[in-house]
């Protein structure tokens, strides 16, 4: 309720506010002059609508400069100055103004004082000053004179009930015991209200019976007294309203009536103080709404006549004053006037002709209009001549037209009969009441033309009309196009005649030709025979023909007629369509022939080399379509034909070229002997048996291209090579035309080498054979492909024959009889030429057993026979190359390879012979000397002693050469010497 009342306070009890509430500065103690050294705690309250919402500051002034700002609402000051405050969201509050006095004697008073309050005036003196008398002073005028008991330094004066009277100046003096006066501050002191005197609203003064009115009771009560309770009591006249007083500012009348009307006022009283205040008299005049009001004619009846004087009341029943009368006749207001102080009002004219119709009146006090109900006046007149027209659809009147008749006398009186003739024959009469005239309609036919009249009648006497002539048109019917060929089908460049007739019509007609809603031409008829249009066909002149005919009274249109102008047909054209660039077998190939002119259906026939292959018929003129599923045979020279009847038409030929995927190739080998040998030219040829040219054709060599070859006419293609030892192994080809690559199957190649001459050795297990050694003869070709047959032969006799299947060379064992001496050679053959080695003479010395002491010496005079030989043999070396002027051949007999440039010689020795002599032909660089050399070989490691080519060079052997004789033949056959065996 405190709430409640702190916001009534701020604000009109209208509940509007007037201004926004101000913060409001309280004192604690509550006087406004204090002595120096004290403190005044001054309180800072606002007042907000939204109470709920928290106050986070407050700011302190002195002398108008912000002091300080605390978040609590009090401020404790020591310091004399004008004081305010400002509460967060609220305006500035007013000065409070504080005195610190230095004086003795000081008066204090509370900072406002309100009416009908007690108020407490304390004149105090110092602690250390003691008085014996008080007086207080009003206006310079003793109010009051005490004397001091007991020492008291204070002494408070009352004022009870403060009033207007009490507002004044104060101050108040003291006697001290040493008679020195002593004279306080001045107070000033002005009563205020506590709330002005309130003022009664109303939500209306002049409500309307059975509405609802609001009365408020509105005063404001001051900001320094939030804690003191208004109260409210509301009088009509003097009597009482509601329950008395109550704590709302407002009362609710919630249906208010004629009687409640009168003079309405309040009054407010706070409880402490009590004050009471009455607002002034406030006039509410409940207002009733005007009843329907009511029109009477006088004198009374409806039928009248011209000159007249006649009147109209409107009068309302109910309705408070004053009202507001209206009337009218035909909802055109005559005469507005108002009534104060008489309900009925009077409109008073003489009759005219045009005063005949309807009236009504109105009555209105602010509170809703409302009218009466139509009272109609009838005034007699006479009938003027009459007017005939005729109003048709058109300008002109129409066979089928419905033509109106109207007849209308502009003045008299209704009800008037109206009579109309043609030709002076009654056609049909009618009455009219509303004074607008008759009609009378027809049908029009040919026969309806002619003169036209009409009578008017009330009573008073009948009037003709003035004569209207009417002609009737015939509308043409639905004329009829007829379209004239040569023959029984139209075809381009005939000339055709269109003629559109109607059978019915007034002339003139124009006729309008029409083809597909474009305009040929026209032509008018004014005979009613029809009219012509000539056309020179061509294609374009195909579609719906129709004409229009019209005489001014409307365009008729015949039926559509179709026209068909067949057009022979264009020179097709034939495309072929294929899914790729290039067509290709399995491809779908659709072949669409089509010519550009020509009146449908055409027949398409399709052709492969004058071939027929299919035919289709095309209703749309948009071409057929024939598919091909594509293979080799369909390469070739195609065309279509095109024919509708008016003669066939050829299309250009095209050709179809159709792509084949190679085949796998087969590669073949093609040589000049059964079998291919190193040095011979072969020709290896690869040939896909399917496939479009250009074909390009690789060769491969152990999956390695040797070379390439296009064949762009088709068939294969063919590489030779001139075979070596590497070109054995596997060939295959690759075929490819843009449309895949196919490869061969492998083919192996052989290279044969013929053999080289091979070389024949002699190995025996000592240095001088000997009747009963076994012999090994060893022959071997260097080069050769397997196999090789291998024969061995002792002077010039076949001993036997091997076959090396190898490659390694083969060997013959010899159990040595005296037999056996002689020469020995070999001979190699892998089937290309037997080539034979050089011979090797084979010497056995003497027979094993009992013979060994012949033997013995045999061997050592054969000894010492090659030692001589051996050094006149060396001997003759060294000198001839001196003479010579060059180095000596032995240097270059060493080098293995300069034996057979072309052949290089390799000697193999077994591995179970640790100390053997090596028997083999020497002929350095093919010279006319001829040496036989005899090394021993020691073999410290088998393997490497087998396996090294370079092991005769060994310096550690022991070789002598004998010169034998001279090579003067063509194949020389050098002999291996040995010692002689001993005679017997």
């Amino acid at each position: 309720m405190l709430l409640w009342v702190s916001l009534l306070v701020l604000a009109p009890v209208s509940g509007q506010f007037a201004t926004e509430a101000k913060s409001v500065v309280f004192l604690h103690s509550p006087w406004t002059t204090v002595f120096q050294g004290e403190n005044v705690t001054l309180t800072c309250k606002a007042f907000h609508l939204d109470a709920s919402e928290k106050i986070k500051w407050y700011r302190w002034y002195l002398l108008e400069k912000t002091q300080s700002e605390t978040s609590g609402n009090t401020h404790e000051v020591h310091e004399s100055g004008d004081y305010r405050c400002q509460a967060q969201d609220s305006p500035l509050s007013n000065r409070v103004g504080l005195l610190f006095s230095p004086a003795n004697l000081i008066l204090q008073a509370p900072l406002d004082v309100f009416e009908e309050e007690s108020v407490i005036l304390r004149c105090r003196a110092k602690a250390n000053t003691v008085l014996k008398t008080i007086k207080l002073y009003k206006n310079e005028k003793v109010l009051e004179d005490h004397t001091v008991a007991d020492f008291h330094m204070l002494t408070d004066f009352h004022i009870h009930q403060a009033s207007l009277k009490d507002n004044g100046k104060y101050h108040c003096t003291g006697v001290k015991e040493d008679d020195q006066l002593v004279s306080s501050n001045s107070v000033k002191i002005e009563v205020q209200e506590l709330f002005p005197r309130p003022v009664l609203r109303a939500s209306s003064t002049q409500p309307t019976e059975g509405g609802a009115v609001t009365l408020t009771c509105e005063t404001q009560l001051s900001p320094q007294r939030p804690d003191v309770q208004l109260q409210f009591h509301f009088f009509r006249d003097r009597r009482s309203l509601g329950s008395g007083w109550g704590s709302s500012p407002e009362f609710w009348i919630h249906t208010i009536w004629r009687e409640n009307s009168g003079s309405y006022w309040c009054q407010a009283q706070s409880m402490n103080p009590s004050v009471q205040k009455q607002s002034q008299r406030l006039q509410i005049q409940v207002k009733i709404p005007v009843s329907q009001p009511v029109l009477t004619l006088s004198p009374p009846g409806t039928w009248t006549f011209v000159g007249d004087e006649v009147s109209f009341d409107c009068e309302a029943q109910r309705g408070s004053l004053p009202i507001w009368y209206q009337f009218f006749h035909e909802g055109v207001l005559l005469m507005k006037i108002e009534a104060t102080l008489w309900r009925t009002m009077s409109y008073r004219f003489f009759l005219t002709e045009e005063h005949s119709g309807n009236y009504y009146c109105t009555a209105d006090n602010g509170l809703g209009l409302q009218s009466s109900e139509t009272l109609r006046l009838s005034v007699t007149i006479p009938v003027s001549r009459p007017i005939l027209t005729l109003r048709t659809p058109g300008a002109q009147a129409v066979v089928g037209d419905m033509v109106e008749l109207h007849c209308k006398a502009w003045r008299g009186s209704p009800p008037i009969l109206y009579q109309f003739y043609h030709e002076d024959a009654s056609l049909e009469s009618s009455s009219s009441t509303s004074g607008r005239g008759a009609s009378f309609n027809l049908l029009l036919t040919a026969e309806h033309s002619g003169n036209y009249f009409c009578e008017a009648n009330n009573g008073q006497g009948f009037q003709r009309s003035n004569t209207v002539s009417l002609s009737v048109r015939v509308p043409v019917s639905q004329p009829v196009l007829t379209l004239r060929a040569a023959g029984a089908q139209a075809v381009v460049g005939d000339m055709v005649e269109l003629h559109c007739e109607a059978w019915r019509g007034s002339p003139p007609i124009l006729y309008q030709f029409y083809h597909e809603d474009v305009s040929l031409g026209s032509s008018s008829s004014t005979s009613g025979r029809g009219a012509s249009f000539n056309l020179l066909l061509t294609a374009e002149h195909s579609g719906n023909y129709f004409c229009e005919a019209n005489n001014g009274q409307g365009f008729q249109r015949s039926n559509t007629v179709s026209l068909s102008v067949r057009v022979p047909v264009s020179q097709p054209v034939l495309t072929l369509r294929a899914p790729g660039t290039q067509a290709v077998v399995g491809d779908m190939v659709e072949l669409h022939c089509e010519a550009q002119r020509g009146s449908p259906p055409i027949l398409y026939q399709f052709y492969h080399e004058d071939a027929s292959l299919e035919s289709s018929s095309s209703p749309s003129g948009r071409g057929a379509s024939f598919n091909l599923l594509l293979t080799a045979e369909h390469s070739g020279n195609y065309f279509c034909e095109a024919n509708n009847g008016q003669g066939f038409q050829r299309s250009n030929t095209v050709s179809l070229s159709v792509r084949v995927p190679v085949s796998q190739p087969v590669l073949t080998l093609r040589a000049s002997r059964a079998q291919t040998v190193v040095g011979d030219m072969i020709e290896l040829h690869c040939e896909a048996q399917r496939g479009s040219p250009p074909i390009l054709y690789q060769f491969y060599h152990k999956d390695v291209a040797v070379g390439n070859s296009s064949a762009p006419l088709g068939g294969g293609a063919s590489f030779s090579l001139s075979l070596t030892m590497n070109h054995s192994g596997n060939y295959s080809c690759k075929a490819d035309n843009g449309l895949g690559v196919q490869q061969s199957e492998v083919m192996l190649l052989s290279v044969i080498v013929p053999v080289s001459r091979p070389i024949l050795t002699l190995r025996a297990p000592r240095a001088q054979a000997v009747v009963g050694d076994v012999v090994e003869l060893h022959c071997e070709a260097q080069r050769g492909s397997p196999p090789i047959l291998y024969q061995f032969y002792h002077k010039n006799v076949t001993l036997e024959s091997s076959m090396s299947h190898s490659g390694q060379g083969v060997s013959l064992n010899l159990s040595l009889t005296a037999n056996h001496s002689g020469t020995y050679s070999c001979e190699a053959d892998n089937g290309l030429g037997p080539q034979c080695s050089e011979a090797v003479t084979l010497f056995i010395t003497g027979l094993t057993g009992s013979r060994s002491g012949p033997v013995a010496t045999g061997v050592t005079g054969g000894l010492l026979s090659m030692m001589g030989l051996a050094a006149i043999a060396l001997l003759f070396y060294c000198w001839l190359p001196r003479k010579a002027g060059r180095k000596p051949t032995f240097d270059s007999s060493r080098n293995q390879s300069a034996s057979d440039p072309q052949e290089p010689t390799y000697h193999n020795v077994p591995s179970w012979i640790e100390l053997q002599p090596v028997y083999s032909n020497v002929n350095p660089n093919r010279g006319d000397v001829v040496y036989s050399e005899v090394r021993t070989v020691k073999v410290e490691n088998k393997q490497a002693a087998a396996s090294d080519p370079e092991l005769l060079k060994n310096t550690d052997s022991c070789v002598i050469y004998s010169q034998v004789k001279g090579a003067y033949t063509a194949a020389p056959k050098p002999q291996l010497l040995a010692a002689s065996p001993p005679q017997r």
